[in-house]
């Protein structure tokens, strides 16, 4: 139950200051993009672009795939922590690896996949993906589980 917990915590935690620093990025951009938008945009890569003209309720859907993607974001994680626990030994430095293998898989895999020659260009927007993916998702999501596996 403990470790069930602390997954919950960093699942949400990593998932929080994600949505945040994208609110936050998407703002200051030059486009100066609403947190609506940002959540309307996550919800259009799987159900198609139809959801970005659908209000508050194409901000939920996005909302929704963004919190499930970070679920099984952090299942991955625990799992490959309770299957090898020497990555418990380095938090910091194993979080760090996997926001930076998430930023990969993200940038380099799924988003080309939706939307083909995608890749943040410019030295402002692979900063602020790599700053979402390594300290907003990877390191809390290290922080926060590593704790669970050390009370059980």
């Amino acid at each position: 139950m403990r470790g069930t917990r602390y997954f919950i915590l960093a699942w949400l935690a990593a998932g929080t200051l994600d949505l945040l620093s994208a609110f936050v990025f998407a703002g200051l951009g030059d486009q100066h993009t609403s947190p609506l938008a940002v959540l309307r945009g996550v919800g259009s890569g799987p159900f198609g672009d139809h959801i970005k003209e659908e209000g508050l309720w194409g901000a939920l859907i996005g909302l929704t795939v963004h919190y499930a993607l970070m679920a099984n974001m952090t299942a991955v994680f625990v799992a490959a922590n309770h299957f090898i626990p020497a990555l418990r030994r380095q938090p910091v430095i194993t979080g760090l690896a996997y926001g930076l293998l998430l930023y990969l898989v993200m940038y380099c895999g799924v988003l080309p996949t939706r939307y083909p020659g995608y890749f943040p260009h410019g030295a402002y927007k692979i900063a602020n993906a790599l700053f979402s993916h390594l300290i907003c998702v990877g390191l809390p999501m290290a922080l926060i589980s590593v704790r669970g596996f050390r009370r059980s």
